[in-house]
């Protein structure tokens, strides 16, 4: 299993080497200009927001003016907030970060999606915290144990808290934050809305010490699992008290998707192989059941009847996490049907019929979601085929050819007619721009193969930051998992992270050509401590290299993966 995890990390850290000749000409000739013209996307989007919306959620991009969607937090601007600094923007970055510090205030009487909530404003924070040093921002003598943004992130958890106060732990879908969760509140939630909260809670509780965040998300982790049918399947909907599906359709698209996703970038984020294996069980009965020809449909969840023979825009995400665990075949086979729909159309409609080859009536509409854009952005790291850049520039084309108005970028109410609605979404910002611009930039900070690094001193030791392996939330907000290993009170954990630094600077001097003297004397405050921690533990030893614990940051992986597969195909 630890197989899956390395593959995964070395895949986020470096992507696969190799890129084909032909794509490195375009790289040469055309990743520049298109880079300027994804920056000038977001530019327009952000500008517009900021003169015309701002401090509502969103900007209406026809009326050229703001309205509050998801619970009043001037929603745009969390969300486009890290996006900033991947494009380089450290002062907006700066400035936004403090308008943030001093403007934000969780105790308002809103109701508020518990899901969004979390992806959007926790998810948001907590990236951009973690980002506060790479953004130029004076931190605290603690951080990134500590920091006004991960106060901020912890005050919107906490209030988000009581809607797991069910008899299953499976969270209400909708909280006050104020009051709570009103007693009219209906008990049914998408199964996203359950399995989409341990990449940010367990971050908190790692930050923070506090450990109730991570474990009301694996609580729910855990009753989806134990609610799955007989042959292996979730449904869409499912009542909190009684754990009764209201929706019994299984699939990979909208209400179930991104649990899925949490369950593999969980799995690599905590190195907790019970994750992965929950998801590769599900992932045998999705494909047994719901895949035909490299299309993914909609099942029965008890009997594995199709039930809907349709294809989802948001299911465009299912070849990225593939690549994660590094079935690159399958994930580029149904990337290719995918890619299809979005040539017809120039976009992907929310619901396509693939016996038909269609539309579904009142499915039309494209609101600029970024799945497919994520997914070519993850398959191009992995293998470097020209195809997934020609989807990058045909969806620069299309957006700024269909969407574009005088004040930002508008849904496309259907794509048949193009006839757009007044909206721009956050995620626009959060992750379209960002994906399109990450998939032209292979040079980017989140892209660093370990190379490159710097190390923090907290109250528990050193620790190393910014090498790498960043996991993207569902929203599209980085975090870097090295960040979880700064904050602990286990000697044993940190005994680790200092031998790992001992490594990394070792292999930096080396690399430069300097004395490793320096390097050595420093080790010796380390060594007693790792002596320690490996007496302790009772593993057998091998012949083989021991993975380790935190190779996901920490490791430069850049001369390790020669051939395509060498280490992707690792399921044991």
């Amino acid at each position: 299993m630890l197989g899956i995890f390395y593959a995964a990390c070395l895949f986020i850290a470096t992507g696969a080497g190799g890129h084909h000749a032909k794509g490195k000409e375009i790289q040469a000739e055309e990743m520049a200009r298109y880079r300027n013209r994804v920056k000038e996307m977001f530019y327009h989007a952000y500008n517009n927001y900021l003169e015309n919306a701002f401090p509502y959620d969103e900007l209406r991009p026809l009326t050229c003016d703001g309205q509050d969607t998801w619970g009043s937090f001037s929603l745009t601007l969390i969300d486009a907030l890290d996006t900033l600094l991947v494009l380089g923007n450290v002062t907006e970055f700066q400035r936004v970060v403090h308008v943030l510090q001093d403007g934000m205030d969780f105790d308002i009487d809103v109701n508020a999606s518990v899901f969004e909530t979390n992806i959007r404003v926790v998810g948001g924070l907590l990236s951009a915290h973690l980002l506060s040093k790479q953004g130029g921002i004076k931190v605290d003598p603690g951080w990134p144990c500590s920091g006004p943004l991960l106060r901020l992130a912890e005050e919107a958890a906490r209030r988000l808290l009581p809607a797991f106060q069910t008899p299953t732990g499976m969270p209400y879908g909708t909280v006050n934050l104020m009051n709570g969760v009103n007693p009219s509140e209906t008990p049914v939630t998408c199964t996203a809305g359950i399995g989409t909260f341990i990449l940010e809670f367990a971050t908190l509780s790692r930050l923070t010490g506090d450990p109730v965040f991570e474990g009301v998300a694996r609580k729910a982790l855990d009753a989806l699992w134990s609610s799955r049918s007989d042959i292996g399947l979730v449904g869409n909907h499912i009542d909190v008290v009684t754990s009764k599906w209201v929706a019994q359709d299984a699939g990979i698209g909208a209400g179930v998707d991104s649990y899925f996703e949490y369950l593999v970038k969980g799995a690599i984020l905590l190195q907790d192989e019970g994750l992965m294996s929950s998801f590769l069980d599900y992932e045998k009965v999705i494909k047994n059941y719901t895949k035909f020809d490299d299309w993914y449909v909609w099942v029965q969840m008890y009997k594995g009847t199709v039930s809907m023979p349709v294809f989802q825009s948001l299911e465009a995400f299912w070849p990225g996490l593939q690549s994660l665990i590094g079935d690159i075949n399958n994930a580029m086979k149904t990337f290719h049907n995918y890619y299809q729909v979005w040539k017809q159309y120039g976009g992907l409609p929310e619901f396509y019929s693939i016996p038909q080859g269609t539309t579904v009536d009142k499915r039309e509409g494209y609101p600029l979601r970024p799945e497919l854009i994520e997914s070519a952005m993850y398959l191009y790291r992995a293998t470097g085929d020209p195809t997934l850049l020609e989807l990058g520039r045909d969806v620069i084309e299309a957006i700024e050819e269909i969407s574009r108005v005088d004040c930002g970028f508008a849904t496309v109410r259907d794509l048949r007619d193009h006839k757009l609605d007044n909206r721009m979404e956050s995620f626009f910002l959060a992750e379209t721009v960002k994906y399109l611009y990450l998939l032209f930039d292979p040079g980017n900070f989140l892209h660093n193969d370990g190379s490159t690094f710097h190390t923090v001193t907290t109250p528990y030791g050193e620790c190393v930051l910014g090498a790498g392996g960043y996991l993207f939330n569902t929203e599209a907000h980085p975090i870097d998992p090295a960040a979880l290993h700064c904050c602990s009170q286990h000697k044993e954990e940190r005994w680790e992270v200092e031998g790992l630094m001992q490594g990394f600077r070792t292999s930096q001097y080396e690399r430069v050509g300097l004395s490793t003297a320096g390097a050595t004397e420093r080790h010796h405050q380390y060594s007693k401590g790792m002596r320690a921690a490996q007496a302790g533990k009772k593993t057998k030893r091998t012949n083989k290299k021991a993975v380790p614990v935190l190779s996901c940051p920490s490791q430069h992986f850049s001369s390790k993966l020669a051939v395509l597969g060498q280490v992707f195909t690792d399921y044991s």
